[in-house]
């Protein structure tokens, strides 16, 4: 027989439903090293699309990244390894990310980690993890990141249900490119555009659009991003 999840998320039984999980490994990350947030997110046809984060303020940065369409997780994605910004009001750190530096610091994280999540031929995701003092990880510190990415990449694997959002991006870009006769990445990023442009988070954006309560007319895709 089903058990039937509760109002609080977790089933009858007590135990945590699969949409939780990935929000409890990440604060099983924040207990195990020396951040003040993390968030995971599966990253699929260019957008990051947020999974779990420990806290609000991890939650805003996840948002942030898949709006922007840049920052730590994109960089570790294509790079196949761990992006690490010890300091992201130092030029280095900020020069690589601008716009997401700018908004992070504002937000009090000073230092972004992006571990990606899959194996040496596949990234799917990424752990991301976040601090509000600059500093690096050590050796040990970055070992044991590098082992809660692989629990995460096991438990995407294994458990369904968990991409809230995601179809709502993908399903209004379709209706973007049909409504502006653009090609799949011009709707994107006019999706991405409008989000930014009107501080919002992309998949709020898709929803509307979804819902058909907004549509990108024509002059919406001459407004400058």
């Amino acid at each position: 027989m089903a058990v039937r999840p509760r109002h609080d998320g977790r089933d009858a039984r007590g135990d945590p439903t699969n949409r939780e999980i990935p929000g409890l490994l990440c604060r099983v990350a924040v207990g195990l090293l020396p951040v003040t947030g993390a968030s995971m997110s599966l990253y699929s046809h260019g957008l990051p699309v947020r999974l779990g984060a420990s806290n609000a303020q991890a939650s805003c940065m996840g948002d942030l990244q898949a709006t922007l369409g840049d920052g730590p997780c994109r960089s570790a994605v294509r790079a196949r390894a761990p992006v690490l910004a010890d300091d992201l009001t130092c030029p280095e750190d900020a020069g690589r990310w601008p716009v997401f530096a700018e908004r992070a610091t504002a937000a009090g994280v000073r230092a972004a980690y992006a571990i990606p999540l899959g194996d040496d031929a596949v990234c799917v995701g990424t752990l991301d993890l976040y601090r509000d003092t600059p500093g690096a990880l050590t050796g040990g510190e970055l070992d044991t990141a590098r082992r809660l990415a692989a629990l995460m990449t096991a438990a995407l694997t294994t458990l369904g249900g968990l991409t809230d959002g995601h179809d709502d991006v993908h399903q209004a870009t379709g209706m973007i490119m049909a409504q502006l006769g653009v090609s799949d990445g011009d709707a994107l990023a006019r999706l991405r555009g409008h989000a930014f442009a009107h501080d919002r988070t992309v998949v709020d954006v898709a929803r509307e659009v979804v819902g058909r309560r907004m549509r990108f007319e024509l002059e919406e895709a001459e407004e400058p991003e």
